[in-house]
């Protein structure tokens, strides 16, 4: 018998989508897949992190690659998202509701600091950036683009989402991607201590973590009941000396409140 399975929007809401079951299976799959794009994710590893059974997870992935939005490569059986899914995250990127509540504060943020702002959201073991404003400081950080993703806990936005999760799935993500951790010279030593210091301090702060003479300072907040975000700074690091990264991150977590969605609030009788 197949095991549920977990997925962030599985939660007390289920009860009233009852008889959704194979969708929301269909959709924990299209997650999975789009968090081994890169290198695909093979038959044997989706039942394994689904906890589906081998039929179910081939008749699902089969539903999806017909349909296009899955592929399989016939070489290394691996599956991808499909053209069609891929199509979806395309159009959505046109017009997304967070990125409309957050861009004047963006523009505020990079008009008050003349440094560039990030908007990133956490998609699987990785941050994916929905917005950029740049400041009017002549020397421009580029460090992601729109759309671009990385892995969680390398810039100061995905770091600061990281702080967020367990240690017990830090360490699973770190064993995912050891290697690529590895080459950014992220042992797993120095990452946890990382996510501690952010922790401590309520904010990430980051130098030459993945470009040298590059800083940023970034700061979560709840964009709804299922999405963390995070908002950074990102600049040359003599424009982030340690005082000021401090008086960015107080900003940051001033100017981040006002728009955080708190789920854990009481019900009203």
């Amino acid at each position: 018998m197949d095991k549920p399975v977990s997925t962030p929007s599985t939660n007390a809401t289920s009860a009233a989508t009852a008889g959704a079951q194979s969708l929301r299976r269909a959709l924990s799959l299209l997650r999975l897949l789009a968090e081994h794009q890169e290198d695909g994710i093979t038959l044997t590893e989706v039942m394994a992190a689904s906890g589906l059974e081998r039929s179910t997870a081939h008749r699902l992935l089969s539903c999806l690659a017909e349909e296009q939005f899955a592929e399989r490569d016939a070489a290394s059986k691996s599956y991808r998202l499909g053209i069609d899914a891929m199509q979806l995250g395309f159009a959505s990127m046109r017009r997304v509701p967070l990125v409309d509540n957050c861009k004047p504060l963006l523009q505020k943020l990079a008009r008050m600091s003349g440094d560039t702002v990030f908007l990133v959201i956490r998609q699987g073991d990785y941050c994916l950036c929905l917005d950029r404003e740049e400041g009017h400081f002549p020397v421009k950080v580029f460090t992601t683009d729109i759309g671009g993703r990385r892995l969680l806990g390398l810039g100061a936005g995905g770091l600061a989402l990281m702080s967020r999760l367990s240690d017990a799935e830090i360490e699973r993500i770190y064993d995912r991607h050891a290697e690529e951790y590895l080459h950014a010279h992220f042992t797993r030593e120095c990452l946890l201590q990382a996510v501690r210091r952010t922790r401590a301090l309520g904010y990430a702060d980051i130098t030459d973590t993945l470009t040298v003479g590059v800083s940023g300072v970034g700061c979560t907040f709840t964009a709804s009941a299922s999405t963390q975000a995070a908002i950074s700074f990102g600049a040359i690091s003599p424009r982030l000396p340690p005082e000021r990264k401090k008086e960015m991150a107080k900003l940051l977590m001033e100017q981040v409140q006002p728009i955080s969605n708190p789920v854990d609030r009481e019900q009203p009788d």
